[in-house]
């Protein structure tokens, strides 16, 4: 069984989990503190960074898109009409280009400032940055949100899944996105029709189970996180 370093609140993190759901593949979890530095850690990963999934021989892998690539030359080419990458240059590209939406847009301008400020700084050492949540950045993040959303509702809306005609990488990068922000209550849903549809389409699968279940300390998901049906 492999090993995936993550946090949960991450959505990088949740983004491998959900590949290895779709997979079918056991993944064993060591949730992380990356503002903890551990020497054991930053062993594996100089930079101190998630997510790091230890690999065959434990070798270590850095990074979503590093480890997504990796479980397509091992994993996803043997799954046929289940792998989760295309086989032509153009749409693998496509694919690519939503992954780094999700992920390095969408979580550059979003996600990561509202996890910091709402999750993670109330359970930080004032030494390691923790402390109130600066209410200039949550206000900026969230202005940001609307953009995404109406991006991801057009995407949604003329295309059966995000990428094109099947579930891919991009879906789950996104919806791993979306989950840590749908688990803060941060997405008035009811704005983005195409985009709720499809992101309960993903959210029904039993990949999305375990994440559903994700708790963290002092902050409980809006009620309707695990609610298959909003």
């Amino acid at each position: 069984m492999l090993t995936l370093f993550h946090h949960p609140m991450f959505a990088a993190c949740r983004f491998v989990r959900l590949v290895f759901g779709e997979y079918g593949e056991d993944l064993a979890l060591i949730e992380e503190k990356p503002w903890a530095r551990r020497k054991e850690f930053l062993t594996l990963n100089a930079a101190g960074t998630l997510p790091v999934l230890l690999a065959e021989g434990d070798t270590p892998l850095v990074g979503a898109t590093v480890i997504a690539e990796y479980l397509d030359e091992t994993r996803g080419v043997l799954k046929r009409e289940r792998r989760l990458f295309a086989e032509g240059p153009m749409e693998r590209a496509e694919i690519r280009r939503l992954i780094d939406w999700y992920l390095t847009k969408t979580d550059g301008e979003v996600t990561r400032h509202l996890v910091r400020e709402r999750v993670l700084k109330p359970v930080m050492p004032a030494e390691d940055g923790g402390g109130s949540p600066d209410s200039g950045a949550i206000r900026a993040a969230r202005a940001n949100i609307r953009q995404h959303m109406k991006y991801t509702n057009w995407l949604a809306g003329t295309r059966h899944w995000l990428a094109g005609p099947r579930l891919t990488y991009a879906d789950l990068a996104a919806a791993a996105a979306f989950s840590v922000l749908d688990y803060l209550g941060e997405i008035d849903w009811r704005e983005h029709a195409a985009a709720r549809e499809w992101y309960t389409r993903v959210k029904s699968r039993p990949s999305f189970r375990p994440l559903l279940t994700d708790r963290v300390r002092g902050l409980s998901p809006v009620s309707h996180y695990a609610d298959l049906d909003f």
